[in-house]
Parts: structure tokens; C-alpha cells; sequence
């Protein structure tokens, strides 16, 4: 190892890259908001001897050839660029030319890890509605009935739990690696889960969704960074949307258990809390045949091993070795600009250094607008809404299913337009339209108990809520904190993240029951009404667009300082959106934020600025 580090020092001294260098600042103030490709600029001999100089360090002198041409490839990305490369074969700009007109066309074993996670994330959705079918019936039970602070207590122990457990997300992966992770907390979603149908009191039932919380609060960040990592640029939105959309399947297939299991009569909540473990077995038997996150392992250094899982995920060892190759070149830089070794210093950098603290900021406004927006509440609470409208409890359950339903079904096309119409677009379409659903909902509830539209109107505004959060928000918290932090950051970033969901989420989920209760309903609703528009404004301001960036690049985006885009959405974006969508001038033109450099004019005049 010795002999190849000397050789590898001997290449590098041969080689001129101050051209490619980029200083710390560029990922702390990108004040030009550019986009770079670190390899753009490179003489072909001098990539050449990069690529060799990497090959003897990592043990691939063997593939030499093969990295070059991945390295080729990675530093012309446009199709009218890499055609004229003769180092690259037929079949290698066959290859290429196919990930934009067929970039579905991925091998088994990346849809295989799509499908383990995806089964993951269903259980994470049936842990969290289980509770909505035996609100009508455990406080019962215990004798709690009376106690809606405790009631709430009670179902957002997993999240209250999740916040202590979220931050063992850094720690655990980078011990055991993301499907190691997936495997442990797999476990928390088996046995407390099961346990919940043999306690004898409340304080029992208590300790196991505390339990619950240990495994969720790291498994709600592992899961969509693992995809995220596995999945091409391309289709990562749709991709990490998976998540949300196998989240809305469990939903859903909770609330079909919910009421399959109604008529059981008094044990009926101990099923509806328990069933959800089934699932939770193959995920941890399963898992250990998915390819690991190649990221993840060049973390630890582990690069023929990386190789191989990029093998596994793409469709040729070219386009493996062209990503293994242009991750490396990243990860070289940002070590520069974010040393952080330690936990604690990479907690404190998460504020302390600006590329860092744009994506908290963003990423943590994002998860709490989705709190915000009053989706958990619906999922824990809606058949306890829907039988204070008037709904006796099996069509209360029923309607509570439709709810489900209504998520999943409309989670489907969010896999399309997130890799399209864009995070962003999404959120801002969306976010006004729940308001004025859940502003409906309220004057709904101020309608006369006698008028036969009352109920149907409340269901109807709830089912639209429903279907718009499946479209924007309901994805967006996994897509984005799964992509909008470096490799050096990445676990951390998620887990600080999620400490917010799940803080924001505890304090909605323990005051709902109270709330609801004590303003008899119409108020609670206005309430979260007005959390929507909040919601709107912030996301207006402060989260960028991240749709069909390499990970590596979105180090640019968040690299644009705040006041820059801030600036830029108030006195550029909106003035442009009123003449053209208000005032209808059809020749009213947007001045684009971000410059790409490396890329083609083509990728430059489609680049979003929203």
C-alpha cells in the first residue's frame, strides 16, 4: 500500500489542477451562484494522468482505460459533447445517450433496494395510523377517556422517543452502514410493535411506542438517504418519492385493518396497533441482498467495494466507474471545505458553516411545514374528526380509509412531476390550496348538525387536503434532507432534521385532542390554516430548487448565500410571475439565478430558477 501511495504522489506531482481547485469559500459564499463540474477545463493528458494517479492509490490499475473513459464522460456530459469523444466506445455513448431517452431502463438490483425500502416505508406508515383506529377504543380501556393531554402523550411517544434516537442516526451508519442500519432499526418496528397488543395499562403501552420511537426516528432518515445515494440523478426525486408514496400505502392499509379488525368488539385496538410488525420481517431478513451505498463505503474508504455496488446499480462499468470517479472528485473537495471529524463539530458546522446552515435552514423549514400543514394529524386523528362531524365509528373508520386512499393514490404522480415540475413548484402550488381546504373544512364545521351537506362537505375538503399534500409537501421532507447535505454531513444533516420533525411534530400530535376538544373544532382547523400560509411565505424565500442535480453539484446551490436568493425570488421571480401569470405578457422574461458552468446550453436554457 505504501508503494502505490508513493507512485500515486509521483503522478500528482505531474499534474497542474490549481485550475480545478476550488477554495472553501466557493461552498460557503457562491455569491455568482454557479453550478461547477470539478472536472471542466482538465487537458485530456492531464485527466488522463488524474485518472492513473487514482487508480494506482485505490488498486483499479487494472481498469485504468475503463476510468478514463468514465472520467471522459463525466467531464462532457452533453450528448453533443461526448459523441465526439473517440475514446468512448458505441456501446459507451449507447449507454449514455439511453439515460435521458430510457433513464427507467436500471438493473434488478437497484429496483430490488427501491423495493426493500419501499417496504420499509410502508411500515413506517403503518406505525403511525395503527393508533388512529384505537383512539375509539384503548382510552376506553384504560380508564383515560377523559384525559385528552394523555391521550396525546400516548400517540406521540414514537416521536417523542424519535427525537433522542434520531441523533444515533450519525453513529449507527457510520458504524454499520446503511443497510446495516435498516436491518437494527427493523428490529424496533417488530417487537414493541407486537408488544402493544398484550399491555395492561396505559403506562405499558406507553413504554412500547417509546420503544417504536427508538427505531423510526433513525429509520425515517436512513431509508430516504440510502436512496438517495443508490438512484441516478435523474430520477432521484422520483426515486426518494417512494418513500412517500410506500408511507401512504401503509397508511392505507392501516386504516383497511383498522376496520377490518372494528368488529372484534373490545380487543379490536390491540390488532389495529400490533399487525403492523408482519411486514416489518422480510425488511429485516431481505435487506442484507441489497447492494450497500457506494457513497457510503468510499466514506470509509472502501473503493473497490464501491465499484462493485456501482456495478450492481448501473447499467454498465462505464457509467459505474464514470460516478465512482466524479464522486471522488467531489468528495476531494468538499474534505477541503468541511473538515468536521468529530460528532460534535459536525453538529456545530451544521450552523457554523454557511453552505451548511442554508441547508438546515431549508431542510428544516421543509419538515416543518409538513407538520405544519396538519397531514400527521389527519393520519393519527382523522377518524376521531370524522366522528365528531357525525360519523358513527365504522363510518368513521371507513372514512378515515378513504383518507389513505386518497394519499396514495395521488402519491403516484408526484414520482413524475418531481423530476419535472420541480420540489419547489410543487410547494408553492400546493401549499395555498391546503389552506383554503382546511379554511373550508372550518366553515364547514360551523354549518347546522341538521344540514345533510355538512358531513359530506367536510369529507369532500379533507380528501382534497389529502390529495394535494400526496402531490407537494407529502414527499418533500425525504427528498430533501436526503440531497441537500454533502457526504461529510450527510447522517448528521438528516438527523437534525428529523429532531425538528419529530420536536414539531410531539408538540401538534400531544396539543391536537386538547385543542380540538376545548375550541369545539372549526378553530383548530383556521389554526392550521393560517400554519399553511406561514408555510408558503418561508418556503418562498429561503428553499431552493434542487430537481436533477448530482448530489455532488447541489454543493453549488446551497453555496448561494440567503440574502442573494431571498433578493432575487422578491425583486426578480415575483415581478416576472405577476406579469406573466397576472397581467398575461406573454413576453415577460425571468433572468435565470443560477449559471451553469461545464454543462451545455441546452442543460443552461432549462435550468430552473424557481
Amino acid at each position: 500500500m505504501n508503494g502505490h501511495s508513493h507512485e500515486s504522489e509521483d503522478i500528482k506531482n505531474h499534474l497542474d489542477v490549481t485550475h480545478i481547485e476550488h477554495p472553501p469559500e466557493d461552498y460557503t459564499r457562491n455569491v455568482n451562484a454557479r453550478i461547477i463540474n470539478p472536472l471542466i477545463g482538465i487537458l485530456k493528458e492531464n485527466l488522463l494522468l488524474q485518472v492513473r494517479g487514482f487508480c494506482v492509490e485505490y488498486g483499479f490499475e487494472d481498469r485504468e482505460e475503463l476510468f478514463f473513459r468514465g472520467a471522459l464522460a463525466a467531464q462532457s456530459p452533453a450528448e453533443e459533447n461526448y459523441m465526439n469523444i473517440p475514446e468512448l466506445t458505441e456501446d459507451d455513448k449507447l449507454a449514455l445517450k439511453r439515460e435521458v431517452t430510457h433513464k427507467w431502463h436500471l438493473p434488478r438490483h437497484l429496483y430490488y433496494a427501491i423495493a426493500l425500502c419501499s417496504l420499509g416505508s410502508a411500515v413506517q406508515g403503518w406505525d403511525n395510523t395503527g393508533s388512529n383506529g384505537a383512539n375509539l377504543s384503548f382510552p376506553q380501556e384504560f380508564g383515560i377517556a377523559d384525559n385528552e393531554w394523555l391521550i396525546g402523550v400516548i400517540n406521540a411517544a414514537p416521536t417523542l422517543f424519535g427525537l433522542c434516537s434520531a441523533w444515533a442516526a450519525d453513529p449507527i451508519n457510520n458504524w454499520i452502514g446503511r443497510r446495516g442500519s435498516i436491518f437494527v432499526t427493523g428490529l424496533f418496528c417488530i417487537f414493541p410493535v407486537l408488544a402493544q397488543a398484550f399491555t395492561h395499562s396505559w403506562q405499558q403501552l406507553l413504554i412500547c411506542r417509546l420503544f417504536m420511537g427508538l427505531g423510526m426516528g433513525i429509520k425515517i432518515s436512513v431509508i430516504p438517504i440510502y436512496t438517495a445515494e443508490v438512484s441516478p440523478a435523474s430520477i432521484r426525486g422520483g426515486m426518494v418519492t417512494s418513500f412517500q408514496l410506500w408511507v401512504a400505502f401503509g397508511i392505507m392499509i392501516g386504516t383497511a385493518f383498522n376496520l377490518a379488525f372494528y368488529r372484534i368488539g373490545a380487543l379490536a385496538w390491540r390488532f389495529q396497533l400490533a399487525a403492523a410488525f408482519v411486514p416489518a420481517i422480510p425488511v429485516v431478513l431481505l435487506v442484507w441482498w441489497c447492494p450497500e451505498s457506494p457513497r457510503w463505503l468510499m466514506k470509509k474508504g472502501r473503493y473497490r467495494e464501491a465499484f462493485r455496488s456501482f456495478c450492481r446499480l448501473r447499467n454498465t462499468e462505464m457509467q459505474a466507474a464514470r460516478e465512482l470517479y466524479y464522486v471522488h472528485r467531489q468528495v476531494i473537495e468538499e474534505r477541503s471545505a468541511f473538515g468536521g471529524r468529530t460528532l460534535g463539530r459536525r453538529i456545530w458546522e451544521l450552523l457554523s458553516v454557511p453552505r451548511l446552515r442554508r441547508a438546515t435552514m431549508a431542510s428544516s423549514w421543509i419538515v416543518i411545514s409538513q407538520q405544519f400543514s396538519g397531514i400527521n394529524i389527519m393520519a393519527i386523528y382523522s377518524s376521531t374528526v370524522f366522528s365528531s362531524a357525525g360519523y358513527g365509528t365504522s363510518s368513521a373508520l371507513l372514512a378515515s380509509f378513504g383518507c389513505g386512499l386518497v394519499m396514495f393514490v395521488f402519491a403516484f404522480p408526484a414520482l413524475y412531476t418531481m423530476d419535472t415540475f420541480g420540489r419547489r413548484n410543487l410547494l408553492l402550488f400546493t401549499f395555498p390550496n391546503m389552506g383554503g381546504c382546511l379554511t373550508s373544512v372550518s366553515l364547514c364545521f360551523l354549518m347546522s348538525p341538521d344540514n345533510p351537506a355538512r358531513v359530506p362537505l367536510i369529507a369532500f375538503f379533507i380528501y382534497f387536503f389529502t390529495a394535494l399534500y400526496g402531490l407537494g409537501i407529502g414527499p418533500m421532507p425525504f427528498i430533501y434532507l436526503s440531497e441537500a447535505f454533502p457526504l461529510s454531513h450527510r447522517e448528521i444533516g438528516g438527523a437534525f432534521t428529523i429532531c425538528v420533525n419529530n420536536a414539531i411534530g410531539s408538540a401538534l400530535s400531544i396539543s391536537f385532542p386538547a385543542l380540538f376538544v376545548g375550541v369545539k373544532g372549526p378553530p383548530a382547523f383556521s389554526l392550521y390554516a393560517g400554519l399553511n400560509l406561514v408555510s408558503f411565505i418561508g418556503i418562498f424565500l429561503i428553499v431552493p430548487e434542487t430537481k436533477q442535480r448530482t448530489l455532488e453539484e447541489l454543493d453549488y446551490i446551497f453555496s448561494v448565500p440567503t440574502r442573494k436568493h431571498i433578493k432575487y425570488q422578491v425583486h426578480t421571480f415575483l415581478p416576472w410571475w405577476m406579469k406573466r401569470y397576472v397581467l398575461f405578457r406573454r413576453d415577460a422574461t425571468l433572468k435565470p439565478l443560477y449559471h451553469l458552468e461545464g454543462y451545455s446550453a441546452r442543460d443552461e436554457a432549462q435550468e430552473e430558477t424557481v
